[in-house]
Formats: structure tokens, sequence, C-alpha cells
């Protein structure tokens, strides 16, 4: 005789199925968590460390900034030396301009030609005198041109004028300072000296 099997079968498979798939969903979610707090961790730990990383990077740059404001001051010192070195060398190779200025005065005033006043701005001689001749102005002007430091002389007054019983030709006179340079300086010092 065939059996029959009466037992719920179908139900007890079904309810094995729903424990088994209960089961799998609930280590599916458990590996789930589990993942995403795992990439959670990963993710802080990363964040953790790029911030300590632009932590170093931001003392770094302050560390750089400050020495880069230590530079520009040495810089800012530097100019300032560099400046006033260039001072002390154009002193020093101007020195000898005013022992050739007082030279050359003395070579080029011809006789009768009286110096009252000389100034000298920068470059810029005026000279205050009186003269017995406008052609002795005209001769110290010419010995002016002649001068190897002095140049560019122009008349800017010229005036006659009775002095006692003398008559005079009162006049100012501007000129350029000029250096030959330091070759011809050595020359004229050389001719000097003999």
């Amino acid at each position: 005789m065939a059996e029959i099997n009466l037992l719920p079968w179908r139900e007890a498979l079904r309810k094995k199925q729903q424990k088994d798939f209960a089961i799998q969903a609930g280590l599916v979610m458990a590996l789930a968590a589990v993942l995403v707090f795992l990439a959670h961790m990963q993710i802080q730990a990363r964040i953790e460390a790029q911030e300590a990383r632009n932590a170093f990077l931001e003392q770094h740059i302050r560390k750089v900034d400050e020495e880069i404001k230590e530079i520009r001051e040495l810089e800012s010192t530097r100019e300032k030396l560099l400046a006033r070195m260039n001072v002390i060398q154009e002193l020093q190779h101007n020195r000898p301009l005013s022992v050739h200025l007082m030279d050359q005065l003395v070579r080029t005033i011809p006789d009768g030609v009286y110096l009252d006043s000389f100034t000298q701005k920068g470059n810029e001689l005026t000279m205050v005198g009186v003269a017995q001749s406008n052609a002795r102005v005209s001769a110290y002007m010419r010995n002016i041109e002649a001068s190897p430091w002095m140049a560019d002389p122009r008349l800017e007054v010229i005036e006659n004028k009775l002095v006692g019983r003398n008559r005079v030709a009162a006049f100012t006179l501007k000129a350029k300072l000029v250096n030959p340079g330091a070759g011809d300086a050595g020359d004229e010092d050389a001719e000097g000296g003999q």
C-alpha cells in the first residue's frame, strides 16, 4: 500500500525557507553593517591623516613666511648698505675733483680778471667777478672751454661799470664741472707733479 504523508511538509518547508532567508538576510545585514563601519573607520582615518598633514603644512608655511620676512628685511638692509657704499664710492671718486677744480680756476683766469665769488651746486659752477674789459671775459670763457675739468661756459650777465676812474666789466658766468675720468685724472696728476 502507498504511504500518504499527511504532515504539512510544505508548510514546514516554507517555514524552514523563511527561517533560512531571515538568517541569511540577518547575516547579510550584519556583514553590510560591518563593511559600512570598516569603510567609515577607513575614511575617518584618512581624514585624520589629511588633517595632520594640513596642520604640518600650515606650521611649515608659517615658518617659511617668517623666513621670507627675515629675507626681505635682510634684502632691505642689503639695499641700504649698497646705497651707502655707492655714496661712499662716489665721494671717494669725486674727492680729487675739488683739488683739480681749484687748480683749474687758477690756470684758467687770465690777467685782468678777478673773481668776487664762486659757488658750486652739484656739477653747476657759478663765478661772479670783474674784468678790465669784455675781451678778458671772452678769454676767460675760452680758457674754461679748453680746460679738461670745466666745460660749457655761459655768460649770464655782463655790465660795464665805472669803479673810481676805471671802467670794468662785472660778469656772472656759469660752467659745468666735468670729470674727465680716472685715466685722465692720473695723467693730470702726473703733469702736475712735473
